[in-house]
C-alpha cells in the first residue's frame, strides 16, 4: 500500500513539475491561440507607457485618453461600420434603435474618405432643408471631418432640441457648396410613414427605418389595408437606411409561410451561420407585392426587398440599393461604453449578397436628384390636395411619381394576368 502512495504521489508531482515546465515554456510555442494576443498586448502596453511618461504636453498624454484614442483609431481601421463609442454615442445609438434621439434627421456613412448622406429621415430638419442622398459632409460648425472617427462627427450633428448646428454639404450632381444651419429637433421616427389603399385596391406603405416598432407598425396597417379591401401591394423603402435585422424580418414574415428562410447571416467560421426564419404567426400572404427602392435604400431594407425578391414574392421597381449587407453586433463594455463590431454578412435565401453591390430592380425607373427631392416634399405634404395651393407654397408644380405608377402598372398587369388565366365560369344549362 506504502509503494502504491508513493508511486500516485510521484506521478502528483511530475506532473505538477510538467505543468509548470509547459507554462514556463509557453511564449515560445506557437500552439498557445492567445501568444500574439499576449505579445501585442504587451508591445501595446510599452508604447503607451513611453507616450504618457515623455509626450511634451501632460494633459494630453493621460492613459484614459490614450487607450479611447487607440481604441478609435483601431475600429476605424476595419470598416466604416465598426467603431468604439463612448457612454454618450452608445446612448445615442440605443435611442435610435428605439425609435427617438435629437439631432438633425440625416443617416450618414463613411465610404472611400467621404462622409455621404445615405438618406434624410422624412419630415426631419434636413429633409425639409432639402438634403439630398448623395451629398458629402465636408464640414461641421467649420471643422473639416478628415480626422474625426464617425462617433465624433454624429456626436456634432446631434444635440439638444433647439439647438442650431452650421453643415457644410457638397452635392456632386451641381458641383457646388451648400452651406446650411439647421435647428436640431428631437426625432422621434415612425416607420410607417403613410399607409392607404391608392386605386383599383392597390394598397400602399412607406416604411422609413427599421427599428424595434417597425414589425408591429408594419404588420397593423397591413391589417387595416385587407380590412379596406386591399387586392395588392406597393411597399415603398426608398431613401429607408436600414436599422435593425430583426425588424426586417419581422416586416418580410407576412408574406412567408412559418418555417421558410428569410434571411441568412455568415461570419468568419463554417459553424457561425445564422438563419432567421418566418415565425409561427407567419401567414403566407398570397398578394402581388411590388417593393420602391433606390440608392437611398439600405441595410435592412434590402434585405425584406432581397428576401422578397429572392423567392418571386414580389416585383423590385426603381434604383439600385444601397449595397450595405454587413451585420453590426455590439458588445457593452465597462462604464457605458460599447463597441460596434461588424461579424457577418447577411444573404438573401438563395446565397446571394447584396454587399457594397446592391440589390437590382426587375424594373428599372431612374429618377434625378432634383425630382427626387420634390417627391420626397409631395409625399410629405399629403394634406395639400390642391395643386395651385403646393405650387405657391413650394414654388413648383407637383409632378408624377413615375417609379410608383410603374410599380401600379406592374401590380395591375399581375392582376390581368391573373384574370385571364382563371377559367371562363361555366354557362347554365337551356331549358
Amino acid at each position: 500500500m506504502l509503494k502504491r502512495i508513493l508511486i500516485i504521489a510521484c506521478g502528483a508531482a511530475c506532473g505538477i513539475l510538467l505543468a509548470t515546465a509547459v507554462t514556463r515554456m509557453r511564449p515560445a510555442w506557437s500552439l498557445w491561440p492567445n501568444r500574439d494576443l499576449e505579445r501585442n498586448s504587451a508591445y501595446f502596453r510599452s508604447v503607451l507607457d513611453l507616450v504618457g511618461k515623455n509626450y511634451v504636453e501632460e494633459k494630453d498624454a493621460g492613459y484614459d485618453r490614450l487607450t479611447h484614442a487607440a481604441l478609435e483609431g483601431m475600429l476605424h481601421s476595419l470598416d466604416p461600420h465598426s467603431e468604439f463609442m463612448k457612454a454618450d454615442a452608445y446612448r445615442e445609438l440605443s435611442e435610435e434603435m428605439n425609435g427617438k434621439f435629437g439631432g438633425i434627421g440625416i443617416t450618414v456613412e463613411r465610404r472611400n474618405g467621404k462622409v455621404l448622406v445615405i438618406a434624410p429621415i422624412a419630415d426631419s430638419p434636413a429633409d425639409r432643408a432639402g438634403v439630398q442622398r448623395g451629398d458629402e459632409i465636408v464640414k461641421v460648425e467649420g471643422q473639416s471631418l478628415e480626422k474625426l472617427s464617425m462617433d465624433k462627427i454624429i456626436e456634432r450633428l446631434r444635440g439638444k432640441p433647439g439647438t442650431k448646428v452650421g453643415v457644410m454639404f457638397y452635392r456632386p450632381s451641381k458641383l457646388k457648396i451648400i452651406e446650411l444651419t439647421l435647428t436640431r429637433e428631437a426625432i422621434k421616427v415612425e416607420s410607417v410613414r403613410d399607409a392607404h389603399v391608392l386605386t383599383d385596391g392597390i394598397g400602399y406603405i412607406q416604411l422609413t427605418q427599421f427599428s424595434e416598432r417597425t414589425g408591429a407598425e408594419f404588420k397593423a396597417a397591413l391589417k387595416r389595408l385587407q380590412a379596406a379591401g386591399m387586392k395588392a401591394l406597393v411597399l415603398d423603402l426608398r431613401n429607408n437606411p436600414g436599422g435593425l435585422l430583426d425588424a426586417a424580418v419581422d416586416v418580410a414574415e407576412p408574406f412567408f409561410k412559418p418555417g421558410e428562410l428569410i434571411v441568412y447571416t455568415q461570419g468568419r467560421t463554417a459553424d457561425s451561420r445564422e438563419d432567421l426564419r418566418a415565425g409561427s404567426s407567419a401567414s403566407g400572404l398570397n398578394l402581388p407585392v411590388a417593393v420602391l427602392i433606390n440608392a437611398g435604400t439600405a441595410s435592412a431594407a434590402e434585405v425584406v426587398a432581397g428576401a422578397l425578391k429572392d423567392t418571386s414574392r414580389a416585383v423590385v421597381v426603381g434604383e439600385t440599393s444601397f449595397g450595405k449587407g454587413s451585420v453590426q453586433s455590439v458588445f457593452r463594455l465597462k462604464n457605458g461604453e460599447a463597441l460596434r463590431l461588424t461579424t457577418a454578412r447577411y444573404y438573401t435565401p438563395s446565397g446571394v449578397s447584396i454587399h457594397e453591390k446592391g440589390i437590382e430592380p426587375q424594373v428599372p425607373v431612374a429618377v434625378s436628384l432634383e425630382d427626387e427631392a420634390r417627391l420626397r416634399l409631395q409625399h410629405l405634404r399629403t394634406d395639400l390636395t390642391d395643386p395651385k395651393e403646393f405650387a405657391s407654397r413650394f414654388e413648383f408644380e407637383p409632378i408624377e411619381d413615375r417609379p410608383l405608377q410603374a410599380a401600379i402598372d406592374v401590380l395591375k398587369g399581375v392582376d390581368l394576368l391573373a384574370a385571364r388565366s382563371r377559367p371562363a365560369p361555366a354557362k347554365a344549362a337551356g331549358p
